[in-house]
């Protein structure tokens, strides 16, 4: 019974850290993908390419948390009447504290929306 158990408990000490580790992942993921939504909708109220851009980037920084690394949002597509706009966010998830399962450094998660602007907005240029 005793030789059970050290077998066993750091395997199941291993499968609980995968366990956390792909919860970080996941939750990262989550909130990456609703700040990009946010973010183009944000844009897409704006009248100009660059109100737009700032208004990306104001929308993603309050919807990410202050932990997050993130790089600023970019926002691409034609900004025109009709037109489709994309923006895209890139996150660094830390595997930080996972090292002993062979998890080091982070990995990047990306994350796009795209949104189509109003086809009777003025837009400037």
């Amino acid at each position: 019974m005793a030789v059970e158990v050290v077998v066993l408990v750091p395997v199941l000490l291993m499968v609980l850290m995968l366990v956390v580790a792909a919860g970080r992942l996941v939750s990262v993921e989550g909130q990456v993908q609703a700040a990009a939504r946010e973010s183009v909708r944000s844009a897409t109220l704006e009248r100009d390419r660059g109100s737009a851009a700032r208004a990306a980037e104001s929308a993603a920084a309050a919807a990410l948390p202050s932990s997050a690394d993130c790089t600023p949002a970019v926002l691409s597509g034609a900004f025109v009447a009709g037109g489709t706009v994309t923006v895209e966010l890139r996150c660094k998830v830390s595997w930080a504290g996972l090292s002993s399962i062979g998890l080091n450094g982070s990995t990047t998660v990306t994350a796009q929306s795209s949104a189509p602007l109003d086809q009777y907005v003025r837009v400037g240029p």
